[in-house]
């Protein structure tokens, strides 16, 4: 059994897909998000979408380093993985604007006082400013924050996301075909709307990352930062402090573990609002390599296809950190985690250059990482390095 599992996680979520089998698929099976008539409007040609999602463990992360360095403002990066993980999901049916907001954040009053609330809201709010400033409109309607330390040792911070979006202008990922190449986008680096460097971490595989990447000591002094039911063997079995320094890649600079952990989940939002708006014909599918990672697109592909990625990133510092300190295959590090790029444009050889070079001028690397073939049925083939991994 893997360490991933023993922690009481999964990347495939395959109990929660068993439990919602029998929903309704909604209009588009294949899209990304699923999709709903136009019950609020009542207009044929319109439809709605409503998207829940949040931080997950990674507030956890927030919460170590905040009681080890008293720095309050990496709770505005947990407000910001919040919004993001539903934002960028329905960036992925082809929404980029006029969104609506609401938070639900639970905590643990006895370990999360006021000023960390604050933090959390006030950066909520910041973020749909600088959204704006890129064309991406969000509305904050308020929310949910309950006191109820009897659910949570800490803090949750979750959302959902709801729009109104026009029939003709949806990526319903139907569109995909044999042929298609597959453009990803980086997870990592420093975007011009980032103000500090992107390790690419995003908000899945948290649980893994910090109990693979930080010390023992960290168990010792915060009981209430993990299930105290678990094994003390996959228990913070890492080499790192959060303050730990480490260089930046490509740079002279450096930054510490803590913060490579906590790099605020990439939007994909100012880039999406360009490629919706001046090339949405030629988008034929959209994936966000969240839970699942790598394997993610598989869930969404129209019909039989064979998918080969064969010309991934290579995985930045941060999933380097996690694999060696977790000593994990590259089959579980690729369906964990996004592992250089967590977002998939399925389009035309000849459309891919442009979406690269619109992504570039944002500071975002772009380049082709695989294809889609016709098959007698679905799979994926993965080169991680000179190793073939076949899903």
């Amino acid at each position: 059994m893997s360490l991933y599992a023993q922690r009481g996680v999964s990347a495939q979520k395959e109990e929660v897909h068993q439990a919602t089998e029998k929903l309704d698929k909604g209009l588009y099976p294949n899209a990304f998000c699923k999709i709903y008539p136009d019950y609020l409007g009542g207009d044929e040609a319109w439809v709605n979408l409503m998207h829940a999602d949040g931080a997950g463990t990674k507030s956890i992360l927030a919460y170590l380093y905040w009681k080890e360095t008293g720095d309050l403002s990496v709770w505005k990066g947990i407000a910001r993985d919040a919004i993001a993980m539903n934002l960028d999901d329905l960036l992925c049916v082809g929404i980029h604007d006029n969104f609506l907001f609401s938070s639900t954040i639970d905590r643990n009053k006895k370990n999360i006082p006021g000023e960390v609330l604050e933090a959390i809201i006030n950066g909520s709010q910041e973020f749909f400013d600088e959204l704006m400033k890129f064309g991406v409109g969000v509305r904050y309607l308020g929310g949910e924050t309950a006191d109820v330390g009897d659910v949570v040792r800490t803090i949750a911070v979750n959302g959902t996301m709801t729009a109104r979006w026009p029939k003709d202008k949806l990526v319903t990922n139907d569109r995909i075909v044999a042929g298609d190449v597959i453009v990803g986008f980086a997870s990592y680096g420093q975007a011009v709307y980032e103000k500090e460097y992107n390790s690419g971490i995003g908000s899945n595989g948290l649980t893994s990352a910090r109990h693979d990447v930080l010390h023992k000591t960290y168990g010792a002094r915060f009981h209430e930062s993990y299930d105290t039911t678990l094994d003390e063997h996959v228990v913070y079995i890492g080499p790192y402090l959060m303050t730990d320094p480490i260089n930046i890649p490509g740079t002279s600079a450096t930054t510490d573990i803590g913060h490579l952990l906590l790099s605020p989940t990439r939007t994909y939002a100012p880039l999406l609002k360009l490629l919706l708006t001046e090339q949405f014909d030629k988008i034929h599918g959209l994936i966000h390599c969240s839970g699942g990672g790598q394997t993610k697109c598989m869930k969404y592909l129209p019909g039989n296809f064979k998918v080969i990625k064969d010309h991934l990133f290579e995985p930045p510092l941060i999933f380097q950190l996690i694999k060696q300190a977790s000593g994990s295959d590259q089959r579980e590090m690729y369906q964990v985690f996004n592992m250089g790029h967590r977002l998939e444009i399925f389009t035309d050889a000849a459309a891919a250059e442009r979406m690269i070079q619109t992504a570039g001028k944002l500071g975002i690397e772009g380049k082709i990482v695989g294809r889609v073939e016709a098959a007698d049925k679905k799979s994926l083939l993965l080169m991680a390095g000179d190793e073939q991994i076949v899903y």
